[in-house]
């Protein structure tokens, strides 16, 4: 639909300042640097400016999407935070990496998401373990993280969900990555990970001030002086989310000691013809990880089958239609029967904010593509 105005009060955005000052303290010293790329005008880059005032950093501003490792290198930031799809695009480029590596490089980069995943998910490491994990630190971890300035002392994701092996992944090779969540209803944040207990499949406990309540259909419902005032002159838009002073998110969730788990997003949810709900958003998520596969769209809303959009990395556009078959086929071993891809094309076009398919926080404009390639995806039922 049109975009809404929210109304978002001083104390609001306070009380995201405040919760974020409280979560930095444990992670930054004095004057912490942070490197800032996501549009200055975007709820979660707007209140990140106040933090940063909050906590006195000093702040760079990368040139571009493109030149943000580069620009790490540059400044060695303390801090940065960014969407999903940045951290999606960094598990591939690493993960390309490592596969390239043999000898005893192999071996290390091996032992070092082997082990740093076993000691990241707190599992049991024996002596040797522990010798071998103490060295990926001196040889691996500490080289991967000089690419990144040197300084790094976390990534924070907010802005949409982070997939858990993504997460896991770059947690296990020493860039710590602490995920978030809110919207802009609510000035935006309403939880974040800690650094001293990441729980990577949750988006952390509430920022304090902020109430959180599971409805009886799993929607997550937020109350606080971080929710909204409103809709700019729409009562009746307004009327509809907040009830009793509680926001209804829209997010699917639960809480499990006292972590914050965003199970799904009500809207994007696919229903079958026999009436089972399929998050897209998952699948997308698993589709990306292949290494020539830039973007991903999954539809199939009450239709006998899911099909996909598929963007090719720029890097892989010769890449063979039976290939990137195989790759799929691997991905669909892992689901459940209703979530396979049965049929899928190619485009040459990548969604992007430019072209209006991507949002700031490159989430996919859905309902815009499958608009765009309707006539495409009906005929893979044909």
């Amino acid at each position: 639909g049109n975009p809404k105005g929210v109304m978002l009060s001083h104390g609001g955005i306070l009380n995201n300042c405040e919760g974020s000052t409280k979560l930095l303290k444990k992670i930054i010293t004095n004057k912490p640097k942070f490197l800032t790329w996501l549009p200055l005008s975007h709820s979660y880059e707007h209140t990140v400016q106040f933090v940063q005032i909050a906590v006195g950093a000093k702040i760079f501003y990368a040139e571009s999407i493109d030149k943000l490792i580069k620009n790490m290198n540059d400044c060695n930031p303390d801090i940065m935070t960014a969407v999903p799809r940045f951290y999606q695009n960094l598990y591939q480029k690493i993960s390309s990496t490592f596969q390239k590596a043999t000898g005893v490089k192999k071996l290390l980069v091996n032992s070092t998401t082997r082990i740093g995943r076993k000691y990241f998910l707190k599992q049991k490491l024996s002596i040797y373990e522990k010798f071998i994990n103490y060295i990926c630190n001196k040889l691996v971890r500490k080289k991967i993280k000089s690419q990144f300035g040197g300084n790094l002392k976390a990534f924070i994701s907010g802005g949409g969900a982070l997939d858990y092996e993504v997460g896991v992944f770059l947690n296990s090779i020493g860039l710590p990555t602490l995920q978030g969540y809110g919207l802009t209803e609510t000035s935006p944040v309403v939880s974040c990970n800690p650094i001293d207990d990441i729980r990577i499949e949750t988006v952390g406990p509430p920022f304090k001030g902020n109430e959180v309540m599971i409805a009886e259909d799993g929607e997550i419902l937020v109350k606080g002086e971080n929710v909204m005032l409103g809709y700019w002159n729409n009562p009746i838009e307004t009327d509809k989310v907040i009830q009793n002073g509680w926001l209804f998110t829209g997010d699917i969730g639960t809480i499990e000691n006292g972590y914050l788990k965003i199970t799904d997003r009500k809207k994007d949810i696919l229903i079958t013809p026999g009436g089972d709900n399929i998050s897209p958003v998952k699948i997308e998520s698993e589709l990306t990880k292949i290494e020539f596969i830039e973007q991903a769209l999954v539809y199939g809303d009450n239709k006998p089958f899911l099909v996909a959009l598929i963007v090719l990395n720029n890097n892989f556009k010769d890449t063979d239609y039976k290939i990137i078959q195989e790759e799929i086929e691997k991905i669909n071993k892992e689901l459940t029967k209703i979530e396979k891809i049965k049929k899928f094309i190619i485009i040459n076009n990548q969604f992007s904010i430019e072209n209006g398919f991507m949002t700031p926080t490159l989430k996919l404009k859905r309902f815009k593509i499958i608009q765009e390639y309707k006539k495409e995806l009906e005929d893979l039922y044909k």
